[in-house]
């Protein structure tokens, strides 16, 4: 509901089905009643055919009803449609208003001549029971007139229901934090309120209901709110709390009798008419809003539960994606000491110097951007160029290791989640390097779109059994795999292969 007044045209759109719809189903119901007529040859019975037979005028289903209210369907239908999505509109706009107030009373005459003539065929009975043809013209285009003239002022009822509801809807919020007892869902029931009395109005029900429905709908809408915010509240601190609530509802009601009485005295001056809407009120209450009151309250009791609970869990899932970052930190920073002490071991000044620069950067990298939820794609790609090129310082010094990477410049303005990529190289270059064996690692990256496609594959050797480490599995794979659920969840596709001989690793991400 928020949602269709924010986007008119949605509404608009709903307006215009639901309207066609009414239509459709109108016209459909008078084919059905002219295929009845046709069996039966005498014609089904219509609510003007008693008007035909009392003045013994000739009767015909299709001359004298179906055709005409065909054409009393179509004007109402077509007169809706250029009121509600032309001349109303442009009226709130401001913008050409003589043209639309020409457009309003061309109309208006227009429905009214329409109608008229429609009544001539419909109401032809009335020509026999008035003095004169000429009289009897008279009497249906004055009706038609009066009529077209109320038809207006419905539709100018419906645009002013139209659009108090998309105000209190769009401003709910705002309502409920200056009225805290009231709610969106009572905001909503008062807007179904005034549509019901519109198609009430509209579809010329009798008046007893449209007085009863007037009085017995806003004074349940009062009582579901505040029974919101201290019937119910109150009630659930009782031993039974339903039937302690329930039995507030019931005194209400008993107190509400002699208002609702002197209401219905006032509307309909009949005594008759008070027991009934007294029953009807007290029922609806009783057997409607109480329950849904109850119902609905319980209801947001459950869903504050399940946004804690969903808050607790996300606290829990960011202390542990905070902890999985400073598990991976650490352990690279031990690596690329080792990897400068190494290099130190074989050569200095500048090789040593440039690998201390590499470092340098990327510690600035870790303890500058990689506590930030997202980085650009360039300065994850950039910190991953530092990790490659730092390695690459260490296993120069062998023909036998060959390191390809084929990593795409990047451009755009796509944001990832830092400490992303690194683990895979990482593990590719702890697991895959040997200065004494042929080893190999291949490192592509690339993206289409918002799209990121990341491949290493390295070659595998078997650790010695002196190894610290041959036992160990490591953090980096398992950390990464739960990052990505924690924060790229069904948007990526992670497919991890291993042979006798190589490991496999393809990543597609999608950063949008």
């Amino acid at each position: 509901m928020n949602d269709l007044t924010k986007k008119p045209l949605n509404l608009n759109r709903i307006e215009f089905w639901a309207a066609t719809t009414m239509y459709v189903f109108a016209v459909f119901f008078l084919v059905a009643k002219g295929t009845q007529s046709n069996i039966n040859i005498d014609g089904i019975p219509t609510p003007f055919k008693y008007g035909f037979e009392e003045n013994r005028s000739e009767y015909s289903f299709y001359s004298n009803y179906f055709f005409p209210q065909i054409v009393r369907y179509t004007t109402f239908y077509g007169s809706f449609l250029l009121l509600n999505f032309l001349i109303i509109p442009a009226f709130i706009k401001r913008q050409s208003l003589l043209t639309n107030i020409l457009l309003s009373i061309l109309l208006f005459f227009a429905i009214g001549l329409t109608l008229g003539v429609a009544d001539t065929y419909l109401k032809t009975y009335l020509l026999a029971e008035l003095k004169s043809d000429q009289a009897g013209y008279n009497y249906i285009f004055q009706q038609s007139f009066a009529y077209s003239c109320w038809l207006m002022l419905m539709f100018g009822f419906y645009t002013v229901i139209k659009y108090a509801a998309q105000y209190l809807l769009m401003n709910s919020e705002l309502i409920q934090a200056k009225y805290e007892i009231v709610t969106r869902e009572g905001l909503i029931a008062f807007v179904l309120w005034m549509i019901s009395v519109f198609l009430l109005l509209i579809g010329n029900a009798a008046d007893e209901i449209i007085a009863v429905w007037a009085v017995v709908f806003p004074f349940a809408i009062g009582l579901y709110w505040y029974s919101f915010h201290v019937f119910i509240p109150r009630a659930l601190e009782k031993k039974n709390p339903f039937r302690n609530y329930l039995g507030k509802i019931f005194l209400v009601v008993l107190l509400s009798v002699l208002p609702v009485s002197l209401l219905s005295l006032i509307m309909f001056n009949h005594s008759g008419e008070v027991a009934v809407v007294n029953l009807f009120n007290a029922g609806f209450q009783l057997l409607i809003t109480a329950p849904v009151g109850w119902v609905i309250y319980k209801r947001r009791i459950a869903g504050n539960q399940e946004v804690f609970t969903l808050q607790t869990a996300l606290g829990h899932s960011n202390a542990n994606l905070d902890f999985l970052r400073s598990q991976i930190n650490p352990h690279f920073l031990f690596n690329a000491l080792n990897t400068l002490y190494g290099t130190a071991l074989h050569e200095n000044a500048d090789r040593t110097g440039e690998g201390i620069q590499k470092l340098g950067e990327m510690m600035r990298f870790m303890l500058q951007e990689n506590i930030q939820e997202k980085i650009s794609l360039a300065r994850e790609v950039e910190y991953l160029n530092n990790y490659i090129g730092l390695q690459k310082l260490r296993t120069d010094i062998s023909s036998n290791i060959q390191i390809e990477s084929i990593i795409e410049e990047q451009v755009s303005n796509l944001q990832i989640s830092p400490m992303m990529l690194i683990p895979f190289v990482e593990n590719a270059f702890k697991h895959g390097i040997s200065l004494r064996e042929p080893s190999h690692i291949r490192i592509t990256l690339q993206t289409k779109g918002d799209t990121l496609f990341f491949d290493v594959q390295n070659s595998i050797h078997l650790k010695p059994d002196n190894d610290p480490e041959k036992n160990k599995s490591g953090i980096g794979l398992n950390n990464i795999k739960q990052r990505l659920q924690l924060l790229y969840p069904k948007k990526h596709e992670l497919m991890i292969r291993e042979t006798g001989s190589e490991f496999f690793v393809h990543l597609t991400l999608q950063l949008n």
